[in-house]
This record gives structure tokens, C-alpha cells and sequence, in this order.
């Protein structure tokens, strides 16, 4: 069934290249798809345009159709274009021309977009969570190896002295600057795209407020042209907000795959979560991490990919806009994954003490001799110049002392304010559970 079907037959070949992957990514988009139907639905009923009788038995055969696209194994109509038709051939065949009455006052344009709109903001929840478990093993590991110092670098090169719970603490910060980041998508995405229909309203008497509400969205897109030119830039917004956290789950990866190299050995990680190689026995390979690396650093380009998609479109619906599930979907999972598997290895992770006593490591305190002598009253630059002397003409005798004591250094990396922060960051995720939304639209009629 196609929901623009006329009584012209269309290629095989042009209904198949239309098609795509739709199906396949329809199906994870079902469930949003039938909580926008319910709402509108309800609308519909509400402002006259279909009877009372006939707006209860869509909303009831609706909240079984949730049902069975929340089960493993469901599939779309072997007739069905996408979900939008699967969902409309159920209800035909169940209550005949009622059924027919669900596609009354919106597009394909607008009901695709509020599928995707509860869909993305429900992903975003979900993300949350992991992104928060993550966090809390950070700080775990952080306060376990809290006095254990750990050599910085900058440029590749022995920097300064640092911290297990500095560098730890570090990167769970900067998951807490994501969310703070999440909190701005996640208020673009909630709202509610439905009555825009094709992208210039209709004329039909509905109560766009009213979807919105039912829905669970906190706010309206008001111009129906406005709302179809956020379509892609919705998707792309939410491909940032998977970028941010793919640079720190990158850059996570990276460090932890140069620390365990045999140079270094700061950190190692339990056998059965690294592999081996095929000719080398001594091998133990961070291929986790590597491919943690890797899947984050290909989301991190997503959002080029997909204003490549849109930037440079006319205002309305275009086709063009299909592609960006497949580009948008599997990231989500995959990043879902990313962080999952980097929980485990920072759960796991040892770390190695004594570092910073190797000759490697001998002038890692030479910035504290620098320090000291501008302490005792000489100007910073002429006492750079001459520890910096002292390491040239190899007079410098290393020194192994640092008194730390600001908030975010050595002595007092601030995990509680790290921790602080992110409480904060999460409390700003707000995002009203799909199940909840669901079960209020089922029992709509039955409270009323």
C-alpha cells in the first residue's frame, strides 16, 4: 500500500530505489509513529472531524498496534511502503473506512517528523543513561587511584606532574559538558512538528496545542514552513550531540591505548578483554579500544554527512530527507554500544605506581623549581631561564616535590564539584518516558 497510490502503476525498479532502507529503519521508528497517531487520533475526535465512536476505536486498536511493534520480530506490512502505510493498512483492515479517517489534516511530511521528534528525544534518555554509568565508573576509578601520580604530556612529550584521578576526573568532566551540551538539542527537538502537514498547514479546523500536549512535547513548532525546514536539521542537531560525546570517548580511547603500550605500561587491562596476534605470542592487543576509536570518530563526522544531505535545499519536503536515517540510526546504536564497552574496560583498568620515580621522568618537577625560585622573590621569567640553564648545562638536580592545593590540580582534583556538575547537567534532561505518553493516550477516553 502507498498513501499516495492514484491509479497509475509505478515501476518496479523506481518503487524499489524509492523505497531504500525504509523498512528496515521503519521499524525501529513504529512505536513513535503510533503514539503520533494516537494523539492525533484523539485531535481529531476532539474538534469534530471524526466522530467520538470513531476516534475511541482508532486510539484502541492504535494502543494494540504499539504493543506488537514493541515485540521482537516485528515486521511491516510485505505491501507496505514505510510505517506510515503499515499503520494505516492495519487500521483499514480492522475498522474499514474509520481507518481510513487517521491520514485526515496531516502529510506524510509531518507525521514522519513527529515519529522522529519522540523517537530522537526518547534516544537522547536512553543515551543519558549511559553517559551517566559511564561518569560514575570515572569517578570510581578516579577516587580508587586518587594518590597515585600519573606523568602528563603535551606534544607526545613528558610534561608535567599529573594524576590517575586528575586525568580520570578529567573525562568525566567533559561527559558532564556534554550533557550541558544534550540540554539545548534535546529543547529544539521537543516540539511538536504535527499539523504542518505537507508544510503549509491545512485547512482543516485542528487544535495543534492539543496534539502538542497529548504528545508529550513541551512546546509548538508554530510556522508550518518553519517546521519543514527543520526537517534534517532536527537529525543533524542530534548528530552534534552524538559528536561531542564521540570526541571524548575518542580521545579516552586513544589515551588508554598509549598507556598501556609497553613503553609506558601506566595501565593494563585483564586478558580476556584484549587479543592477541597471529604470529607475535607476547601481543596483547587494545582492539576494543581501537575500535571504540574508530566507531566514535566516524560519528563525529555524521553531522557533515548530513547537512551534506540538506545545506543546500529549497524550503519544503525533498526526498532527500529519507537518507538521513540511515545515517542517523545505526549511529545511535552505536554509540549506545561505544560507551557500554568503554564502561567495561575503565571498570577493569590497573594502574601502575611509582611512575615518575624513572629517569624518564626527571624533569617532570622542573616547572616546581621554577616556581620556587619565583616564591622566593625572583620574576617568573629570569627563574625560568635559569632552571632552563641548569637542564642544558645538566646542573639541574631533580627535584620531587609539588604542592598542588588548587581546586582542579594534583592535590585537589574537585571530583566532588566534577560530580556536582553533572548532577546538575542531568537534571536538565528532561524527557517524558514513551510509555508514560502511551499510557495516558490509552486511557484518554476512559478518564474523560
Amino acid at each position: 500500500m502507498k498513501l499516495w497510490e492514484k491509479e497509475i502503476d509505478t515501476s518496479k525498479e523506481v518503487m524499489q530505489f524509492t523505497m531504500g532502507n525504509d523498512p528496515d529503519f521503519d521499524k525501529e521508528l513504529a512505536p513513535y509513529d503510533v503514539i503520533g497517531s494516537m494523539a492525533h487520533a484523539i485531535m481529531l475526535g476532539e474538534t469534530g472531524l471524526i466522530g467520538p465512536t470513531e476516534s475511541r476505536q482508532l486510539v484502541d486498536e492504535l494502543s494494540l498496534l504499539f504493543i506488537e511493534t514493541q515485540m521482537e520480530g516485528f515486521q511491516l506490512h510485505p505491501d507496505a511502503e514505510d510505517i506510515h502505510s503499515h499503520l494505516e493498512e492495519v487500521l483499514v483492515d480492522k475498522l474499514g473506512d474509520t481507518g481510513k479517517k487517521i491520514h485526515t489534516s496531516r502529510s506524510r511530511n509531518d507525521q514522519v517528523m513527529m515519529a522522529l521528534m519522540l523517537m530522537l528525544k526518547e534516544e537522547w534518555r536512553d543515551i543519558s543513561v549511559e553517559v551517566k554509568a559511564l561518569f560514575d565508573t570515572l569517578i570510581q576509578q578516579a577516587e580508587k587511584f586518587k594518590d597515585i601520580p600519573l606523568p602528563g604530556y603535551t606534544h607526545m612529550q613528558v610534561a608535567m606532574p599529573s594524576s590517575f584521578a586528575l586525568w580520570l576526573g578529567a573525562y568525566a568532566e567533559s561527559l558532564s559538558g556534554d550533557m550541558m551540551f544534550a540540554e539545548g538539542i534535546i529543547k529544539n527537538l521537543d516540539q511538536n512538528p504535527l499539523g504542518s502537514a505537507a508544510g503549509y498547514g491545512t485547512s482543516f479546523p485542528i487544535d495543534r496545542d492539543l496534539t502538542t500536549k497529548l504528545a508529550g512535547f513541551n512546546a509548538l513548532q508554530i510556522s508550518a514552513v518553519s517546521t519543514q525546514l527543520s526537517r534534517g536539521k532536527m537529525e543533524t542537531l542530534m548528530a552534534y550531540g552524538l559528536s561531542t560525546l564521540s570526541m571524548t570517548l575518542s580521545r579516552l580511547a586513544s589515551d588508554a591505548i598509549f598507556y598501556m603500550g609497553q613503553n609506558l605500561k601506566f595501565i593494563s587491562f585483564p586478558d580476556e578483554l584484549t587479543t592477541g596476534s597471529s604470529i607475535m605470542p607476547h601481543k596483547k592487543n587494545p582492539d576494543v579500544l581501537e575500535l571504540i576509536r574508530a566507531h566514535s570518530n566516524k560519528i563525529v563526522n555524521l553531522p557533515s554527512m548530513l547537512t551534506g544531505i540538506y545545506s543546500n535545499l529549497t524550503s519544503g519536503y525533498h526526498r532527500d530527507f529519507q537518507l538521513t536515517k540511515e545515517l542517523l540510526f545505526p549511529a545511535i546504536e552505536q554509540i549506545k554500544q561505544n560507551m557500554s564497552m568503554m564502561r567495561l574496560m575503565i571498570s577493569n583498568m590497573e594502574v601502575r605506581e611509582g611512575i615518575l620515580e624513572e629517569d624518564t621522568y626527571k624533569y617532570i618537577f622542573s616547572v616546581e623549581e621554577v616556581n620556587k625560585k619565583v616564591m622566593e622573590g625572583k620574576p617568573f621569567r629570569d627563574a625560568y631561564r635559569e632552571v632552563a640553564a641548569d637542564i642544558d648545562s645538566d646542573r639541574y638536580s631533580p627535584g620531587k616535590g609539588s604542592a598542588y592545593t588548587h581546586v582542579g590540580s594534583i592535590g585537589n582534583p574537585g571530583l566532588d564539584r566534577i560530580v556536582q556538575k553533572m548532577e546538575e547537567a542531568m537534571e536538565q534532561i528532561q524527557v517524558k518516558p514513551i510509555e508514560k505518553i502511551y499510557e495516558e493516550l490509552k486511557t484518554y477516553y476512559v478518564k474523560k
